[in-house]
């Protein structure tokens, strides 16, 4: 089978940003105000007190710092606490797609690929903005390819199951190339009233083109040397909103419609998961862990990151062998490992070894080993 290659990237960051401290406070209002209004009920025992947060708290639980949003406004409103994102008329490019297609044009242009060079899009990601038709389709139509286009959902997976799938679709000869991308306004499922998770997520979008690799002329160019995916069913990541609740208004707009975990049990169950499956993936290909020069994991937690670098190295990694966006961009689910390729990888040299890997709801993993094909010998 012909090799295939990751040939470019791209990276859509919107222009609003919410730090810890300006969230904290919108959060710790709207605590202030819900403990007044229910102050009897609370004294009577009827009502719990809800617990104000602090910027120590959330960058010590996360590592997170700060996150891009495509609304500021009414997330920080303590009477709205979600983000304002008008719809548009059938005849608009959606937001989504419109994200999308930003980060595409930057894929293409590292590719050094046109449309032209383009038989299929897929859009992967977590968080859909309608049943049909696909975005992806929408994305094609914008970009003027031919060919075809489907949307994928495989949560903060979706990226690495998408990389797979574009390769496994032009190794099979559907597509010349294939451009993957991965929008996420992943402030639209989160439930900003809830201290545990209200700090997790922010908005972006990546994509990127995956094409063969005797083809690929991109400077950053970096070969697919082997891909593998696991899935296994768990209740401890859920979003249960879609469009049969319509059908079950008793349900409509009760938490577990927005984003709901068991941190402590996704951090004890997902890290061995995850770290595993690396470990064996890299074993079956004859890829000794030292011989990594970078680690490009999902960037959900720093703490998770950090001991699954540390079980595949087998010892403390460096700061550039592990990277991290998460002070700068939180959890932007799919995009997260795909973001943190794009701002460390150009510096690496030919015929370097790299790791990208995901891992999220389902549970679900992905894991890309990749070898340098652009750069200086």
């Amino acid at each position: 089978m012909a090799a295939m290659a990751l040939s470019g990237t791209g990276l859509f960051t919107p222009a609003a940003s919410i730090s810890n401290d300006e969230l904290v406070a919108a959060f710790n209002e709207y605590v202030r105000r819900h403990n007044k209004a229910h102050a009897q009920a609370i004294a009577e025992g009827n009502v719990t007190a809800l617990q104000e947060s602090s910027t120590e708290f959330v960058t010590k639980a996360s590592g997170i710092e700060n996150r891009y949003v495509m609304d500021k406004t009414g997330i920080l409103d303590p009477d709205i606490m979600c983000p304002r994102i008008p719809e548009r008329s059938n005849d608009k490019i959606s937001i989504l797609a419109e994200m999308a297609v930003t980060a595409a044009r930057d894929a293409l242009k590292a590719s050094d690929r046109t449309t032209a060079d383009i038989d299929g899009v897929l859009v992967a990601c977590s968080n859909l903005q309608r049943a049909y038709p696909a975005i992806a389709v929408e994305v094609q139509d914008a970009l003027g390819i031919d060919g075809f286009a489907f949307d994928m959902n495989v949560a903060c997976s979706s990226a690495t199951f998408g990389l797979q799938a574009a390769a496994d679709m032009i190794a099979a000869g559907h597509a010349r190339a294939i451009l993957v991308c991965n929008p996420e306004i992943c402030s639209g499922h989160l439930n900003f009233r809830d201290r545990d998770s209200h700090f997790i997520f922010g908005d972006v979008a990546t994509a990127f083109v995956v094409e063969p690799a005797a083809n690929s002329v991109g400077a950053n160019a970096w070969e697919i040397v082997s891909t593998r995916l696991k899935t296994k069913f768990s209740n401890n990541i859920r979003n249960n909103f879609g469009f049969l609740n319509r059908a079950a208004p008793e349900g409509i707009g009760t938490p577990d419609k927005l984003f709901v975990q068991e941190g402590r049990k996704v951090f004890k169950e997902v890290v061995p998961m995850v770290s595993e499956l690396i470990v064996t993936h890299l074993a079956d290909n004859g890829v000794a862990p030292e011989s990594l020069r970078r680690l490009w994991l999902h960037q959900a937690n720093l703490n998770m990151n950090q001991l699954i670098a540390r079980r595949v190295l087998g010892r403390d990694p460096s700061a550039q062998e592990a990277p991290n966006v998460l002070a700068e961009y939180a959890n932007t689910s799919s995009a997260g490992s795909i973001i943190t390729f794009h701002k460390f990888s150009d510096d690496l040299k030919h015929g370097d070894m790299g790791l990208l890997c995901s891992f999220g709801a389902g549970y679900s993993v992905g894991s890309v080993i990749l070898k340098k094909l652009g750069g200086a010998r």
